[in-house]
């Protein structure tokens, strides 16, 4: 199976971007390789700036830049764009409203042995409760290049989450994504299991697995968890009667609660998060993270059973 990463699809297409907008500048804080935004930088080094290891001015200058007519990408790891940075997001990008995309790569456990420093459990519920953050998060290498196209058209404040390790690719070149939106990518009839990023390509595996047990999964990629495609979830869980929500990030105020505000509001039926509960992450390999944390399709295939089971006796 082809996999590649989040990451190198962004520096990919920083540079068709770069291309098609000249108004397009890219900042980074000395990360430039490591969020692949180097190569925008080789192809157009008048408009890359490296800031240093300063991700917080990294942020004030695509401010003043955006009020200069200028449309920034800045780009760091998640960990120092969401928390370092995170006063002068809202401050000086989100207040205003200013056309500001902050791309953050190494979010999640997938840091792997760079530990609980660095790896970025929170940042999903920081961005998605800034009023006015758009908040989204690919499963793969073309949903990753599509929406950053897709952010170089919209306007206002963004923040885009991509990952470090290689991936399996899900979707073809052509696909189209739309900010706002969800991909439907198994139908079933007995229970929602929706992702998002690295976790989407597990869940599918999920899906798998129970309908070896004769259970039809129906598996939602909501790789837009700001704003949230609420229609296409809820005719979903409506449909199903209960749903798991799987995602490399805490399950307090990730897409797991984004879901289960929405299923409160309109279709209450029985959820069940499956992320990092309320601890840190630690060193380790990528797999090894993945499974002591339940972020595997086995730990996922449990927790749709379970939800199953409470549906029946609901």
């Amino acid at each position: 199976m082809d996999k590649r990463a989040t990451r190198d699809a962004y520096g990919e297409a920083l540079v068709e971007i770069g291309e098609r907008h000249p108004e397009v500048v890219v900042l980074d804080a000395d990360l430039a390789e490591s969020t692949r935004s180097h190569r925008f930088a080789e192809r157009f080094p008048d408009r890359f700036f490296d800031v240093g290891v300063a991700e917080q001015d990294m942020i004030l200058l695509a401010a003043g830049l955006a009020l200069a007519g200028k449309k920034p990408f800045a780009s760091t790891f998640a960990v120092f764009a969401a928390c370092r940075a995170y006063d002068q997001i809202r401050v000086s990008v989100a207040i205003p409203g200013l056309d500001v995309k902050i791309v953050a790569s190494h979010g999640g456990l997938s840091v792997g042995e760079d530990g609980a420093t660095h790896q970025s459990i929170e940042d999903l519920a920081l961005m998605r409760v800034i009023p006015g953050m758009t908040v989204l998060v690919p499963a793969d290498y073309w949903s990753a290049y599509r929406l950053a196209l897709a952010l170089a058209e919209h306007r206002g404040p963004a923040y885009l989450r991509l990952g470090r390790p290689k991936v399996p690719v899900i979707y073809g070149p052509d696909e189209e994504f739309r900010i706002g939106d969800a991909k439907l990518l198994r139908g079933g009839r007995d229970v929602t299991i929706i992702a998002c990023g690295h976790m989407v390509f597990q869940a599918l595996r999920a899906a798998e697995a129970l309908a070896e047990r004769g259970v039809e999964a129906e598996v939602l990629d909501v790789y837009s968890i700001k704003p949230l495609p609420s229609s296409v979830i809820s005719y979903s869980l409506k449909k199903t009667g209960c749903g798991v929500v799987v995602e490399e990030h805490s399950v307090v105020g990730g897409l797991g609660g984004a879901v289960a505000e929405l299923s409160s509001s309109c279709c209450p039926v029985p959820i069940k998060r499956v992320g990092v509960a309320d601890r840190y992450g630690q060193s380790g390999g990528v797999e090894e993270l993945w499974e002591l944390y339940g972020l595997t399709p086995e730990k996922i295939a449990d927790a749709a059973l379970e939800v199953l089971h409470r549906k029946r006796g609901f």
